[in-house]
């Protein structure tokens, strides 16, 4: 890190991994040193779970689970916002070495087709019908697609719904399913039916799977132990001081490592508190920090924006605030100077699913020039490299020295285990020698580390990772008889950091309008749908001297498109 003491730290903290190796372990030392502090407050509801309760309805959970069969390396797939019986479920797999799968409550129901397909759950909580949206249609789709009664791998479908007469053919109410928890959790402090389990977990065994976007566009299942997760653990604490005297507002979905493994899982390890946010909503999470008084939380820089444009934004109290962080987006120096004024110290970093979470911090006592020269630093557990590309026979290419631009790798114990399955996808992101290719390109000096470019033609709306891909498979495949070919490109957006603008090439003869496009993207999480749609004519999308997409020319033409809706006032709306 920038302070040598920090680094010191780090290798302090890292000492005491060797006695809680786990992720559980740590929920269960807090409930034997403080009992009766609180670990989980959730906002929604005002219930306030103190770290005793915490530690005993996850190994209730985990009792429940274990008498369904459900074991060590069995696939637990979720879609389910954060309620705090989610983090229990969650603690719970990781108690019996179960691998916990949050899916996006977003995704469609092809959508979560294509992630069952990847991870083969053995049992998947889900949604019923909310007052935003029905998700039984989904269960029923599961059921009949992946349900063991069908040939598929999926046991046990369990919605959360407490109506009886609307619980889904083939899956089992939340009610019902709790029913008898406390019996079997009592009859396992006999047996020592969730003891045993627990000491065959070890901390290199999967226990997460968080789908990320690589470089085929489709989400992949990456694999993470407690040892990668437990490790960023000690970078976020320590770099920005977190304590166990801090409040932490956790208000991103649970799909994502932000929410996961950095706002609520480094929070447990460091023993604070957690005040939970079923759903982000700006007015919620303001009234959380004010109510809860919240000393720290993360944001997407989308989010911060959001509650900033609330009209009655100066009306909350936010004075217990310490720390803000925010990550997955680049941000201007207007932005930060609004950020320091809402926190008084505020801080960033380079963050990856593959990684755990974030790899790289900047400094604590950064001011906005120091924030805006760089994306941080890394730690002594986790060292970054620049590197050559990585070389035929699947080794690390050579490392460059100071201030060169080339591949950003990092190694040590938070690399991920790998994406589940793909064993081709694993060798192209991680080196024979463990050295793993983030598919960024950047450079690393005394200032830290400087993005020089993306080697992958993501996009991020909201800080969500989409790939210009998948939306154009999707949009060519339901619109097959009048497109010809598709293309997706990023532009800069004042609230969501980068919209997505699809041109759409429709084929000789036909007629096509955007309206039939969008209508279309309605079957694709709201984050994937483009904000604007440009039809072309027949050979309209621009092709480079390979004859392959020209996505330069087409950002080129997407940023002019995104200036006459911004003098329409159509563009850079929430």
């Amino acid at each position: 890190m920038w302070d040598p003491q920090k680094d010191q730290r780090c290798l302090d903290f890292n000492k005491e991994l060797e006695n809680y190796s786990r992720m559980f372990d740590w929920v269960d030392r807090w409930a034997k040193e403080k009992p009766k502090e609180l670990a989980l407050i959730e906002y929604n509801t005002g219930d306030e779970i103190t770290w005793k309760d915490f530690a005993t309805k996850s190994k209730a959970f985990a009792a429940k689970l274990l008498s369904l069969g459900i074991k060590k390396g069995d696939v637990v797939a979720t879609m389910l916002v954060l309620l705090k019986e989610h983090v229990y479920l969650m603690y719970a797999c990781y108690r019996i070495g179960a691998i916990l799968a949050p899916l996006d409550p977003r995704l469609k129901s092809h959508e979560v087709d294509q992630c069952f397909q990847k991870m083969q759950p053995k049992a998947f909580f889900c949604l019923g019908n909310t007052p935003v949206t029905d998700f039984r249609s989904i269960i029923t789709d599961m059921i009949n697609k992946h349900g063991k009664s069908n040939g598929g791998s999926c046991e046990h479908f369990i919605q959360f719904q407490k109506e009886e007469d609307q619980i889904v053919d083939g899956a089992v109410g939340i009610v019902p399913f709790a029913n008898d928890i406390k019996k079997i959790f009592i009859k396992s402090l006999i047996t020592g039916k969730v003891k045993k389990a627990q000491k065959q977990v070890t901390k290199k065994d999967p226990i997460l799977i968080i789908f990320t976007t690589g470089s085929t566009g489709y989400p992949k299942p990456a694999l993470l132990c407690s040892e990668n997760i437990l490790v960023q653990n000690i970078g976020l604490a320590v770099a920005f001081d977190m304590e166990a005297q801090d409040r932490m507002l956790v208000n991103l979905p649970p799909s994502h490592v932000g929410c996961t493994t950095e706002q609520l899982a480094t929070t447990i390890f460091s023993g604070g508190t957690c005040v939970l946010l079923h759903v982000f909503k700006p007015d919620e999470s303001l009234d959380a920090i004010q109510k809860y008084k919240v000393t720290t939380f993360g944001q997407i820089p989308a989010l911060f924006a959001m509650e900033w444009r609330l009209p009655n934004y100066n009306d909350y109290d936010l004075s217990t605030l310490k720390f803000a962080l925010y990550g997955g987006q680049a941000v201007t120096r207007q932005f930060l100077e609004q950020l320091s004024s809402m926190s008084p110290k505020f801080g960033t970093g380079l963050g990856l699913t593959e990684i755990g979470g974030f790899c790289t911090y900047s400094p604590l006592d950064g001011t906005v020039d120091d924030i805006l020269a760089s994306i941080g630093f890394d730690m002594p557990l986790c060292p970054i490299s620049i590197r050559e590309v990585m070389n035929e026979d699947g080794s690390a290419g050579v490392e460059k020295p100071a201030g060169e631009i080339g591949d950003i790798c990092f190694s040590g114990r938070q690399i991920f285990l790998g994406y589940l399955n793909d064993q081709e996808s694993t060798k192209k992101t991680i080196s024979t020698e463990g050295v793993l290719y983030t598919g960024d390109l950047g450079f690393y000096d005394d200032k830290g580390l400087h993005f020089s470019g993306r080697s992958k033609l993501m996009i991020k709306p909201k800080g969500n990772n989409v790939f210009p891909t998948e939306i154009e498979e999707f949009i060519s495949a339901n619109l097959k008889p009048k497109v010809a070919g598709v293309a997706v490109v990023g532009a800069e957006h004042e609230i969501f950091t980068e919209g997505i603008i699809a041109f759409v090439e429709k084929k000789p003869d036909t007629d096509l309008i955007a309206e039939e496009v969008d209508d279309v993207c309605l079957g694709m999480a709201s984050y994937k749908r483009p904000l604007h749609v440009e039809i072309l004519e027949p050979e309209g999308i621009p092709l480079n001297r390979v004859a392959k997409t020209d996505y330069m020319e087409l950002k080129a033409r997407g940023a002019a498109i995104v200036e006459k809706l911004r003098n329409e006032r159509g563009w850079d709306k929430a």
